[in-house]
């Protein structure tokens, strides 16, 4: 397996060097005052949960423009904290429960004994 190599640009060269310099030991970074790094908060997850909820055929950037987030923000809490996907223009859940899975081979026994009695199924459709 290759190693990957990073480099380090002159100017970060010298900032680090006069930060450890200035006797700093740790190689983390310092906490900031301002927006927080993210906006994927339990708070704004429900609100996205909710406004899907409401109406499924919402898009990414009507969902953003409501509740004043980033686009790629409710992207990313739709596919990854919601677990939903895009399909048919409507985000929908990507894992059936058992209810909805009981259906789905119900109706395809169904199919298999239509097929078993009439061969000819596919000539009518």
């Amino acid at each position: 397996m290759e190693s990957m190599i990073y480099y380090v640009s002159r100017t970060e060269v010298f900032r680090w060097h006069k930060a450890f310099s200035d006797d700093r030991e740790s190689v983390e970074d310092e906490p900031r005052s301002g927006r927080p790094f993210t906006s994927k908060t339990d708070e704004n997850v429900t609100k996205v949960m909710d406004l899907v909820r409401s109406d499924r055929r919402l898009t990414v950037r009507m969902i953003s423009s409501v509740l004043n987030l980033n686009r790629q923000t409710v992207y990313e809490i739709l596919t990854f904290e919601l677990g939903m996907q895009k399909i048919c223009a409507k985000l929908v859940p990507k894992i059936l429960n058992n209810k909805q899975k009981e259906n789905r081979r119900n109706v395809c026994l169904d199919l298999l004994e239509r097929i078993e009695n009439d061969k000819k199924i596919f000539k009518h459709v």
